[in-house]
């Protein structure tokens, strides 16, 4: 089984947010301030029902000013209190929420960027951005803002109620009758609106995903005339967004409305009864101004509790979504008992039978029963048509992948047994189609090794004919590339791929159609830089171009996975076959 498809099952409602224990308690000073600070100021608005009850009963009720001053002067205390203590929970529990974010970015992202690339295959990066962004930014408002309205309702209900029974148990006997008719819609509807939630943020990492693929492939979109259907497309992913938002909403208001309307009408009962008790003397005044506040308190704490109840369930649901990708685990994996290479690398590949499929075309073999050895120096060309089998090649080489059967090595050593640093670090990688950084030309140079020297960097952009049209740049090495290397021609864009292949000085080198974006002029410069890069390094090739391929000390061809036949470029011509057809086509009639 494919162990990068193995992702947990999402967790029950509010199970998901255990996850969020591990990244607060990292925080243990806001935390500790983010407590105290709530229980200060929960317990400063919970005494003032008791001043009110003192200046009701003390204050108006006597003919001694200074009592009445006493009372309105704690009232300003307790008042003073609550300001303090709420601005600074607010700092502590703000802060918190925006680091726990943080943390969880970092972690997702670090863990996304170790998975497997048939996980990429699977999985579209849109939706990817939608997690690491939209995801954690609902986490980021639950710990900073709505679990502190919660955990502060929830407190406050607490000591509201205490406060109610000590006030008057006969008044709170009753308020505890119409307690399950309150609690019971939150029950009912909590995991509707949990499931609502999800749904609504599965509907927009799915805008979020039409809108990455688009614009990533905006040059595409444009010349094909597909800009009013992609709008279109998109307009009808937002729309199901916002259909399934619009129900969430729905299904908390009814919550909302259900729980308010149930408090405040007990809240009601309760109060004519007590009125009818001060009425008949059996109860002062101030006592029930006390209870009365204390019930305020309690029913704000209940629709509290319910407004941000969605909103916890939400976050619940994301974190639900961002723990799936936590749980998913890379396929390809670096051994607990890793082997060293041989130093220095000599460079002898070996691919011995070796059967792959890939996982997302289980039944179409990609290579089959396939034998190859490369000797350490040599250069050896793939050639073959379009799904010979020569890029899977490259990947198997570079543990993107692992073969179902046989096994590759490199100086004798297992792939599966070296860390996957040091097995990539043996190769530079020259693409088809050259994967440039929003970064400046030197950091895109120095990509693949950023401790280089400006002077080592300079010297890898000439050996790859880069140099000049770099230094023609308004700031030379400094300047920045765009997305993707929008800024330069594809041609350009090459070089820079191959200058970062000569400043890596890895001991293998793939080259995969290098020269394919070059003018003939820019292909005789950088063909003269491959061949001093070449020289004494074991290099494989994937080309079309007649001078690459001639100048191979071997030519191995490849159909439906296998190796057909190989040898030098005038011994296969002669020899006809797929390679005399594909040397006609491709190469003597250019």
């Amino acid at each position: 089984m494919d162990t990068s498809e193995a992702v947990v099952a999402p967790a029950a409602p509010l199970g998901a947010l255990r996850r969020l224990w591990p990244l607060v308690r990292r925080h243990r000073g806001l935390l500790a301030g983010w407590l105290v600070f709530l229980a200060l100021s929960s317990a400063a608005t919970l005494a003032l029902p008791v001043a009110a009850r003192y200046m009701i009963d003390y204050g108006f009720g006597q003919t001694d000013p200074r009592l009445l001053d006493l009372g309105f002067l704690g009232l300003l205390v307790v008042a003073g209190v609550m300001a303090l203590a709420g601005a600074a929970r607010y700092f502590c529990v703000s802060l918190l929420g925006e680091r726990v974010a943080a943390d969880l970015r970092t972690r997702l992202y670090g863990h996304l960027l170790h998975l497997d690339l048939g996980f990429f295959e699977r999985t579209r990066s849109g939706e990817l951005v939608s997690r690491l962004a939209a995801d954690t930014e609902r986490v980021q408002t639950v710990v900073g803002s709505t679990l502190s309205v919660a955990l502060r309702s929830a407190v406050m209900l607490v000591g509201a109620s205490v406060a109610m029974v000590a006030t008057s148990p006969r008044l709170a006997g009753l308020t505890a009758l119409v307690i399950p008719a309150v609690i019971a819609p939150m029950v009912v509807f909590g995991r509707r609106v949990e499931r609502l939630s999800r749904e609504s943020q599965d509907r927009i990492a799915d805008a979020t995903a039409v809108a990455s693929e688009s614009l990533s492939a905006i040059a595409a979109v444009q010349a094909n005339g597909r800009e009013v259907r992609e709008a279109g497309r998109y307009r009808g992913a937002v729309a199901r967004a916002l259909d399934a938002a619009r129900r969430r909403i729905g299904m908390t208001a009814l919550l909302a409305f259900l729980a308010i309307a149930l408090s405040f009408g007990a809240i009601t009962v309760v109060l004519w009864a007590g009125a009818h008790a001060v009425l008949d003397d059996r109860m002062e005044a101030g006592v029930l101004g006390q209870f009365v506040l204390y019930a305020v308190i309690a029913a704000g704490s209940v629709g509290g509790l319910t407004e941000v109840w969605g909103e916890v369930l939400r976050c619940a649901g994301a974190l639900g979504r961002i723990g799936e990708l936590m749980d998913t685990r890379p396929a390809i994996v670096a051994p607990a008992d890793p082997a060293a290479l041989p130093a220095p690398v000599r460079g002898e590949l070996r691919l011995e039978s070796v059967e792959f499929r890939y996982p997302t075309r289980p039944d179409a073999p990609a290579l089959h029963g396939f034998d190859l050895v490369v000797r350490p120096g040599e250069t050896v060309a793939l050639v073959g048509p379009s799904g010979a089998g020569k890029s899977t090649v490259f990947a198997l080489l570079l543990r993107f992948f692992d073969p179902q059967g046989g096994r590759i090595t490199l100086d004798g050593v297992d792939l599966r047994s070296l860390p996957l640093e040091a097995l990539r670090g043996a190769f530079a990688l020259v693409p088809q189609d050259p994967v440039l950084f929003a970064a400046s030309a030197a950091d895109n140079i120095a990509f693949g090794r950023p401790d280089a020297t400006r002077p080592e960097i300079d010297a890898a952009a000439r050996a790859a004919g880069a140099d000049e049209f770099i230094k023609e740049m308004p700031d030379g090495y400094d300047t920045d590339l765009g997305e993707r290397g929008v800024r330069l021609s594809g041609g350009q864009q090459q070089r820079i791929a191959i200058a970062r292949a000569v400043l890596r000085e890895a001991p293998l080198l793939l080259l995969d159609e290098a020269t394919s974006a070059l003018d003939a002029h820019s292909e005789a410069l950088v063909q003269r830089a491959l061949d001093g890069l070449m020289r004494d390094r074991t290099t494989l090739v994937i080309a079309h171009r007649l001078a690459t391929v001639r100048k191979a000390d071997r030519i191995v061809v490849l159909d439906r996975g296998r190796i057909v036949a190989e040898g030098r470029h005038e011994a296969l011509v002669a020899a006809g076959g797929l390679y005399a057809d594909l040397a006609r086509l491709q190469f003597l009639d250019g």
